[in-house]
Formats: C-alpha cells, structure tokens, sequence
C-alpha cells in the first residue's frame, strides 16, 4: 500500500520580488527604454534592487514617474519621488525597489550601470599595507 504523498508548503514569493516584476512591467507599459534591472543584494543595504530607465524627454520621464507612483498607491505601496521639478533624473524610492528615470545624456554621464554593477567582493579597498 502506497503512501499518500504529503503536500509540502509552496514559499510566498517575497515581497520585494514581487514588487520588482510589478516595477518592470510597468515601466516596459509606459514605453521606458533600455530598462536594466540591478541586483543589490550584497552590495548595499539601500535596497535589494535598483532598476534604471531612460525616458526619451523630460516630460516622459516625470510622467513615467508620478504614473509609477501613482500605481504603485494603488497596491497600497508608499513612493517617494525626488527631482520631478527638473526631469532631468527622477528617483523613485519604493523601499526595497529604488527607480533611476533618466532623460538619454544623463543617464549616459552618469552610468549607473558600470559603478553598480561591479563586482565590489573583489576590491582591495585597503589603503597601506604593511611591508
């Protein structure tokens, strides 16, 4: 006689994981460009994400912005936003999801990708060493 297999608890997602996925899809709706999403965890404690988007003007990029924090009120998620007045670079702070929302030239002068996606386990950050 066989054993009837005993069903085992299916994990929740976490929910800064689900927040993650709820972001990118709405950023790819609203047309945001070149979306990099950035995993921090181990890297900082700021957030276990930080994903990056270029809007084509600064119109598009508050808009994006304020439309991100809007739909993100509606599933009962807090943002804040700093840098809406100029548009040139909007942060959208979601907790554990932080939002970079760029015009294209400073997404380019800045570029966050390259600093945020180095490999800091591997950086002597020592600055004298005995002889």
């Amino acid at each position: 006689m066989k054993k009837a297999a005993s069903a085992k608890p299916v994990a929740a997602a976490k929910p800064q994981h689900k927040l993650h996925s709820l972001v990118m899809k709405m950023l790819d709706q609203d047309k945001g460009e070149n979306i990099v999403s950035i995993d921090l965890s181990g890297k900082t404690a700021i957030a276990d994400y930080m994903i990056i988007v270029t809007g084509k003007s600064t119109r598009q990029v508050i808009g994006m912005a304020e439309k991100l924090r809007a739909r993100l009120a509606d599933e009962g998620i807090k943002a804040r936003l700093e840098g809406q007045d100029s548009g040139d670079w909007v942060i959208v702070d979601a907790g554990d999801v932080i939002v970079h929302l760029f015009r294209p030239e400073v997404r380019e002068f800045y570029n966050l990708e390259k600093l945020w996606s180095a490999d800091f386990s591997t950086v002597d950050y020592t600055l004298y060493q005995s002889v």
